[in-house]
């Protein structure tokens, strides 16, 4: 058997983590310490009395990836993913072990890298195609495929900082998806654009992944990893939890989130976003009071409530939330545009807005919430919750024998009335018993 086309021993990252005694500290207070210490001829060391703690971000991580295979790397935010792939993009240096790795490396760590608002679409493709490894011949060889890939003919000349979030996301990661390495390290892609750019996201990976080239592949999204990668590493707390068939360590994944805390959002660590607005609490009332619910029955509607608050005044901000499945796939999202609520100013401050959904035909099973607030002046996510707020949908327990048949898998996730009728008996065939 060949070697490893990566191999990872007993690798470590350090970082050292600053607490200041004091708490806050004004401007005027660290002068006054400045003053102090030339008066009494003390040294500056130590000024400010912080205290410093060691923080293990990975620790003893040790794997290896054959050549030609492709991985997925889940976990919650904080368990390390981003320094491991950091690591293993030789953008960042370990503090022990050691990878050894075969071949040119390509990393799609964040979408858009490189780009320049000033330049046109045209410019940014040489440019970035440029940054991202890929030589002059390359790119020109592959601009139409990028081109018709990211769908932005009619605005290749016109500077990227006019085109819309949707547009030069597309744009990015059609650049990105055309490299052509050994070994590629994408992390997260399919978390951002719309439901069909997604869907082609992924239809891009699964080339990549059937073209023969070692991918490691880090994805909220259990059932892309199920789909993309026949084994798959489970990291927690900076160390690897499991390493084997995707499957068996997607279904350990589920399981520990299940035993979290629903809706305790100070503790949630999947989150992004400027901070310029923040999404306090979420809670799941009932449809018509502000009685919590803990399970909803099968069609039983019910009302998210998400309060907020707001560091500054802001221009035209959106909020919504989309409903996961428990591998993370969105099955429908909604925003306050799509209920003609528009939000001209939202001022500083602390607010509520409640979304009413009427019976929801979604089979029982386990389901999560997504949640966001984005500010359309910037084209960025003020805050963005990726995986929170357990729902379980439940049979009526007084009907069961009535809804035995919604509990078998392959039902799929929503229920739909239907209707049968015949407008003819068949010879030989009696309809309806």
């Amino acid at each position: 058997m060949s070697d490893p086309i990566i191999r990872v021993e007993g690798l470590g990252k350090k970082y050292v983590i600053g607490h200041s005694a004091n708490g806050q500290r004004t401007l005027r207070d660290v002068f006054s310490d400045v003053l102090s210490l030339r008066r009494s001829g003390k040294k500056l060391s130590g000024f400010g009395n912080v205290k410093s703690e060691p923080f293990w971000a990975l620790k003893d991580v040790s794997f290896e990836v054959n050549e030609g295979e492709v991985v997925g790397i889940i976990g919650r935010n904080g368990a390390g993913k981003s320094t491991l792939l950091k690591i293993l993009s030789r953008i960042t240096e370990p503090t022990s072990g050691r990878v050894r790795i075969r071949g040119r490396v390509a990393s799609l760590l964040e979408v858009g890298t490189g780009f320049h608002p000033e330049l046109t679409g045209r410019e940014n493709v040489f440019l970035n195609g440029a940054i991202l490894g890929m030589s002059g011949e390359e790119i020109k060889r592959k601009f139409d495929q990028i081109v018709a890939f990211a769908e932005v003919e009619k605005f290749l000349d016109m500077p990227v900082k006019r085109y819309s979030s949707g547009m030069y996301v597309r744009l990015a990661f059609a650049v990105a998806a055309h490299l052509e390495p050994e070994i590629l390290i994408v992390d997260e892609v399919l978390a951002v654009g719309d439901f069909e750019f997604q869907r082609r996201c992924l239809g891009k990976m699964n080339e990549v992944a059937h073209g023969g080239r070692t991918v490691l592949f880090v994805s909220h999204n259990m059932a892309a990893i199920e789909e993309l990668c026949p084994r798959a590493i489970l990291l927690k707390n900076g160390f690897v939890d499991r390493f084997e068939d995707s499957r068996s360590v997607v279904s350990t994944y589920l399981s520990s989130t299940h035993a979290e805390s629903r809706w305790q959002i100070d503790a949630q660590t999947d989150r992004e976003g400027t901070g310029s607005v923040r999404i306090a609490q979420l809670d799941l009332l009932e449809a018509d009071s502000d009685t919590p619910v803990v399970n909803l029955r099968f069609r039983q509607s019910f009302r998210l409530r998400m309060s907020y608050e707001s560091n500054k005044r802001l221009l035209d901000p959106r909020f919504g939330f989309a409903l996961l499945s428990e591998k993370g796939e969105r099955i429908f999202l909604t925003e306050t545009i799509e209920g003609n609520l528009r939000i001209p100013v939202l001022e500083q401050g602390e607010g509520i807005f409640d979304c009413f959904v009427s019976t929801p035909n979604l089979l029982p099973g386990t389901y999560y919430l997504e949640a966001w607030i984005i500010e359309i002046a910037n084209s960025t996510f003020a805050d963005h919750i990726f995986r929170i707020g357990r729902i379980d949908i439940t049979t009526d327990p007084l009907q069961p024998e009535m809804f035995a048949y919604l509990n078998d898998s392959k039902r799929g996730q929503v229920f739909l009335d239907c209707t049968w009728s015949s407008q003819e008996s068949l010879k030989g065939v009696s309809i309806g018993g």
